[in-house]
């Protein structure tokens, strides 16, 4: 007789990029424009070994497979240069008055005037950083009960490539680097009520 067999007692459905935010040791700020993000996980993996006698396979030690990161590809909607200078470094321009008629590296009240990316023989490769996903949890009556947030440890990003067609907006793709340390998981995974209120940015 087959004993009892239970129901898993959570089956979770989440749908929607809802928030994503970038985690560096100074700061965090997040953007609401992400339309897809991939995740390829990163293994080391070791071969089997077989013992194959006259033809015949008698006995074998399976391979195995540890996951020890995730390339992670984040699909955007518009142009974020703070992302992009924590992705490669660079420098960002911000104006000095209402007038945007002079330039300054640090933060002002009066926008971003452009950004630079870092030269070759500068050392400048952005920031170590987390990376939180969130996702949106539904019910049957089509309502959010929670979210879903995702942290990726020590992300790195690779250099940017930006590309224009006409009569289409540009959706850039970053491409991060996630690596666990040792003894550190390569993702975490716990169940938030709501999002992180943005706030704005100040100088």
């Amino acid at each position: 007789m087959a004993g009892t067999v239970y129901k898993s007692r959570a089956e979770i459905p989440t749908i929607d990029v809802s928030l994503v935010t970038i985690e560096t040791t100074d700061r965090e700020f997040g953007f609401e424009t992400s339309s897809s993000v991939e995740i390829e996980p990163q293994f080391n993996e070791t071969d089997p070994v077989q013992l194959i006698i006259k033809g015949k396979l008698k006995a074998q030690k399976r391979g195995s497979s540890i996951l020890t990161g995730n390339q992670i590809t984040l699909t955007d909607n518009v142009f974020n240069p703070e992302l992009v200078q924590v992705l490669q470094g660079g420098s960002i321009k911000y104006w000095t008055s209402a007038d945007h008629d002079t330039t300054q590296t640090i933060a002002t009240e009066f926008g971003i005037a452009g950004y630079t990316p870092p030269t070759a023989a500068s050392g400048d490769t952005g920031k170590t950083f987390k990376l939180n996903l969130y996702t949106a949890q539904y019910n049957a009556a089509g309502m959010i009960v929670n979210y879903e947030k995702t942290t990726y440890p020590n992300c790195t990003g690779v250099p940017i490539a930006f590309n224009s067609v006409d009569d289409e907006f540009r959706a850039p793709e970053y491409t991060i680097n996630s690596a666990a340390a040792e003894n550190e998981a390569p993702y975490d995974i716990s169940y938030v009520e709501s999002l992180p209120v943005l706030a704005e940015p100040t100088a």
